[in-house]
């Protein structure tokens, strides 16, 4: 039964994250296809690109809301459930499936023909239902980062690093959860993986700026 719960959790979280705003908002705001400009990708960067900085802002806003929407959601369908596999609580193993369906459901939506985003901002969503803390200094070193580099690509890859390296200490210090480390790297290794075109520009100094 916990089983077949679990795989309605993948389910709910990744239909949830495959709600293409970006996509959407720009249908309205300016009746294109966002995916057939810039990057080609649904997310808020080509989205602020094509439609403007404020739409880009309202799609960072909806498409973290999703994913944390998804990761509580499903927290509240599994709430009766109180399995422990040692020190990982069956309910931290829920939000972490939840989180990678969601991100994967952004990056991958079925409701877009599986051409979605990055998935950072969705990540970051994600973080903001698991463990707020973390996820608000991640985005600030994304903000600061983006403003002064003015390369997204470039400051959401290190943002999810420093989010990471901060988990470290966390979880040899103050009991952090293990699987938190460990959603971390998958989030590093989701997200590089989406970057990969950025990264080749980066290293050939040709890639994309801000504004």
């Amino acid at each position: 039964m916990i089983g077949v719960r679990l795989a309605g959790v993948i389910i709910i979280a990744y239909l949830i994250g495959s709600i293409p705003f970006g996509l959407i908002i720009c249908k309205l705001k300016a009746g294109v296809d966002v995916r057939k400009y810039g990057s080609g990708k649904t997310g808020a960067t080509n989205v602020m690109r094509v439609a403007g900085t404020k739409f880009g802002i309202l799609t960072i806003i909806l498409d973290g809301a999703k994913a944390a929407g998804a990761v509580m959601l499903v927290g509240l369908i599994m709430r009766d459930e109180f399995l422990a596999m040692g020190s990982i609580s069956f309910q931290q193993i829920v939000q972490v499936t939840a989180g990678l369906a969601a991100v994967a459901g952004h990056n991958w939506p079925v409701f877009a023909k599986f051409k979605g985003g990055r998935g950072v901002t969705a990540y970051f969503g994600t973080l903001i239902a698991i463990y707020p803390p973390v996820a608000i200094f991640g985005i600030e070193i994304l903000t600061i980062s983006a403003l002064r580099s003015r390369r997204m690509s470039q400051s959401s890859m290190l943002a999810v690093l420093a989010v990471w390296c901060l988990m470290v200490p966390l979880t040899l210090i103050n009991d952090f959860s293990r699987i938190y480390l460990a959603y971390g790297l998958a989030g590093i290794a989701l997200i590089v993986y989406q970057h990969r075109d950025n990264v080749k520009r980066l290293r050939q100094g040709t890639e994309r700026q801000l504004w």
